[in-house]
């Protein structure tokens, strides 16, 4: 956390990434294993971020996953999983990932358009919700800035809800996204990459920074 703001670093490949992303004062590391992203750890790359990074802090990342997946996901020892998914997948299906891995460890991350009312049928699944720029035909890491605005009604409309800020942000807007959404947990990948899935170092100091 810096200052009353926790962060999550995603993408992450790198354990020596991880690492220095702890000292900065990350709270959460994100990693990602759905193969249809250019920043997918493979099991082996999974296995070893997971197994070096402090328990609480490793959310493994999925988009719609299958029941088995997600329970093999469990098995590679991470705390939380962030889910993408649109919004056809069945309640059916959510009730039995928050049943596998427990609504507090469950993020969900549905993919609706900004004029489109939050999907409040998915608030009896999971704690956490992350809120992710909307792009046609993409669910989730577009790299685009969203709505601040929109994001901090979400949170007025459902104050006992946690939600996570993601999309597009870096050091270069990361303070003007705060003010604007009043985030309290934000999520940054590609802002502070030097390629998919390896982050520049320099950037990363300057993400943290930034919010000092």
């Amino acid at each position: 956390m810096v200052g009353s703001t926790h962060i999550k670093v995603c993408g992450l490949t790198k354990v020596e990434d991880g690492l220095l992303a702890l000292e900065l004062g990350a709270d959460y590391l994100g990693v990602i294993r759905y193969d249809g992203s250019a920043r997918m750890a493979t099991e082996a790359q999974a296995r070893l971020l997971s197994n070096s990074f402090p328990v609480g802090k490793r959310v493994c990342v999925d988009v719609a996953p299958s029941i088995k997946e997600l329970e093999h996901h469990g098995d590679l020892g991470f705390d939380h999983f962030q889910i993408h998914f649109k919004l056809d997948v069945p309640l059916e299906t959510i009730a039995a990932w928050s049943e596998i891995v427990g609504k507090e460890n469950l993020w969900l991350a549905p993919h609706f358009p900004p004029d489109q009312d939050f999907p409040k049928a998915l608030l009896p699944y999971a704690d956490t919700f992350v809120i992710d720029t909307y792009k046609k035909g993409q669910v989730g890491g577009t790299g685009e800035t969203g709505d601040w605005t929109g994001f901090a009604n979400l949170m007025a409309s459902y104050p006992d809800t946690r939600f996570i800020l993601a999309g597009g942000l870096s050091p270069d807007n990361i303070r003007e996204a705060v003010r604007q959404s009043g985030a309290r947990v934000v999520d940054v990948n590609s802002g502070v990459e030097a390629s998919p899935g390896i982050k520049d170092h320099d950037k990363l100091r300057g993400f943290f920074a930034a919010l000092g």
